[in-house]
This record gives C-alpha cells, sequence and structure tokens, in this order.
C-alpha cells in the first residue's frame, strides 16, 4: 500500500518519493532493500537519509535518480514521475539530477584527465559553445570547488583522496543541476580532510541554492548540514524530524540508540547508551510486524503482528512505533 510523502510545510516539493520499493532477486525470495519508503524534498533543502549499513539508504539515492530501476512506487520530480519517462527525456532529465558517488577513486576514469571528464559532461548536454568557453567552464568549475585551472591537465591519480572528491563534487556541478544525491562522499576519505568537503559542500548549498539528498552515516555531519532528517532501518522509515528537533527529541527506540551510540567529543556530554541484540536482519527474511522488534530493548509481543504507521508526533516530526507511549516518555534528548 502506497504511503503518503512526508516533508516540510511546502506547496511544491522538488523530489517527492511515493511508497518506493527496490526489490531484487528472485520473486520467490527477494532481497527487500526498500520497502514502501516516502518523503519530499522542498527546492534548496538538504534532507539527510540515516541508518546502519544494509539499510538500503544507497539503494534509494540510486532508485531515485534511477540508476536502478525501483519495483514498485513512484520517483516525481516536479510533479512529474520520472520512472515513466522515455530514454531520451531521461537523458535529457540528467542535467538536472546528479549524484557525488562514494569512492572518489572509483568514480573518476583513471585514464582520463580532468579536462576530458569535466568536458564530457558539458559535451554530452551541450552546455559550452567552442573549445574557449568549454576551458573557461572548467577552469570555473575547479576553482568553485577549491582547486586551480592548472589542475585540468592531470589525471586522477595525482590528487589526494580529497582533490578527487572535490573533483567529483566539480563534475556533478558541471551541468548545473537542481538536485544531487550525496551518497556518503566522506566515508572514503582520512579524517583529516572530511571536514574540507564538509565545509564546501555547506559552503555550495548556500551559494548555489542546491536541493541535496545528503546519505549518510555519521550523525554529526547530518546534524550540521541537514534541514530534515530521514532515519532507516531495514528498509522502512523509522523517523522523520527537522534535524533540530530530532537530534533535541529522538522519538523512535532506534534514533535513540543511533544517537546514545554517536562518539561524544566531551564525556559529560554523552547519554545513557543504549544496547541492541544482534546485527541487523536480512532483508531477505525481515522479522513480521516491525522490522526493528527483534533488537528493540522496548519489543513486546504485538510489535509482532502489527506493522506501524509512521504518526505524526507533532508538527513535522513522524516516528513508526505501536508502542505510543515510549515516544513521548524514553526520548534520549542530547545536550
Amino acid at each position: 500500500m502506497m504511503t503518503t510523502a512526508v516533508s516540510s510545510p511546502s506547496s511544491s516539493p522538488l523530489i517527492e518519493v511515493r511508497g518506493l520499493k527496490k526489490y531484487f532477486g528472485s520473486n520467490e525470495r527477494p532481497v527487500r532493500a526498500v520497502d514502501d519508503v516516502s518523503f519530499a524534498i522542498q527546492p534548496g533543502e538538504t534532507l539527510g537519509l540515516v541508518g546502519e549499513s544494509g539499510s538500503g539508504k544507497s539503494t534509494i539515492g540510486r532508485t531515485v535518480l534511477r540508476l536502478v530501476e525501483r519495483t514498485e512506487g513512484q520517483v516525481l520530480y516536479r510533479g512529474d514521475d520520472i520512472g515513466g519517462l522515455s530514454g531520451e527525456r531521461m537523458r535529457k532529465l540528467r542535467s538536472k539530477l546528479q549524484i557525488i558517488f562514494q569512492d572518489p577513486y572509483a568514480s573518476l576514469n583513471p585514464k582520463m584527465r580532468i579536462s576530458a571528464i569535466l568536458g564530457e559532461a558539458l559535451s554530452t548536454h551541450g552546455l559550452h559553445k567552442g573549445a574557449a568557453a568549454r576551458d573557461k567552464r572548467i577552469a570555473e568549475l575547479l576553482e568553485t570547488v577549491g582547486l586551480r585551472p592548472e589542475h585540468a591537465s592531470r589525471f586522477p591519480h595525482e590528487f589526494s583522496g580529497g582533490q578527487r572528491q572535490r573533483i567529483g563534487v566539480a563534475r556533478a556541478l558541471a551541468v548545473e543541476p537542481e538536485f544531487i544525491v550525496a551518497d556518503e562522499p566522506l566515508s572514503a576519505l582520512d579524517v583529516s580532510i572530511q571536514s574540507q568537503v564538509i565545509n564546501l559542500l555547506a559552503d555550495l548549498r548556500e551559494r548555489l541554492g542546491l536541493t541535496m539528498l545528503f546519505i549518510s552515516h555519521d550523525l554529526d555531519v547530518v546534524e550540521y548540514l541537514c534541514d530534515r532528517v530521514v532515519v532507516l532501518y531495514l528498509g522502512k522509515v523509522m523517523e522523520v524530524a527537522t534535524t533540530e528537533e530530532l537530534f533535541a527529541n529522538p522519538s523512535h527506540p532506534y534514533t535513540q540508540a543511533l544517537l546514545a551510540a554517536s562518539p561524544k567529543p566531551d564525556p559529560e556530554m554523552a547519554t545513557e547508551r543504549i544496547a541492541l541484540k544482534g546485527d541487523i536482519p536480512s532483508p531477505i527474511s525481515p522479522p513480521s510486524g516491525c522490522v526493528f522488534r527483534t533488537r528493540c530493548p522496548h519489543a513486546i509481543e504485538a510489535c509482532a503482528q502489527t506493522v506501524p504507521t509512521l504518526d505524526e508526533l507533532s508538527p513535522g516530526h513522524y516516528s513508526a512505533c505501536i508502542r505510543k507511549e515510549l515516544l513521548s516518555n524514553t526520548a534520549v534528548a542530547r545536550p
């Protein structure tokens, strides 16, 4: 059954995901990577998508962009379902919908100079007229992401990991997109250079008015960059709220556990750790009822029988748990 997309108040979201499902494998025993996910992203908004490895975050990002095809549901761009577009119409739309990949080492062709990597995007979408205009635009893109124009003549192996990720950002920006999926863009980088890319993304978001789906397992980065957050577990949405509300008053037991486990710079800021039992279940055979129940410290027998709905607790704050008393009485606030 298709659920209603959860969004911040606005009459016209840029991206709307409705009842999205993505299954892999056989029909008899499918891998339920994404199972009935809905959300909306407003123009200029950065929506964070968080959860453990295996929760379906990257699959959602790629399915939204039609890099993989959905099993069910809809993805709407400015009200139009992109899943129904022909190959030619989708190719024209690619300039509006871009991605920053997780691994800057694997996402750049090692045999191409940076000028060719960035120029390819410009040529494909007809965004320059002549070599001089092309070279000028490449120089502008490199400067936008904090690199120098002369870097255009180098190959990817001549750059550090952080510089390569900047090139990946430049490639995404080359076609002047309206929407970018940032698929864990920091996870393959050294901690010492992650902050540089974080600050770059924050600056670009403000200067260019970008709309982003920011996928990450780093809650501190999500708190810094994102306007709202969707918490995902085993392909299902557990909680949705503004960033400020989610971090101040996490309501779902899974969100509470994630925040309690997040490292704190000051030991006095640490909240009581909520232990989760076992590992995340296999999406081939997810638990009945609430998919989180096998690891939830508050699970009761009814949790195995009922699939919780995503209910609104307060304006813009939604949570999926049948034990409503927990949502108001056991939230763990962060300092």
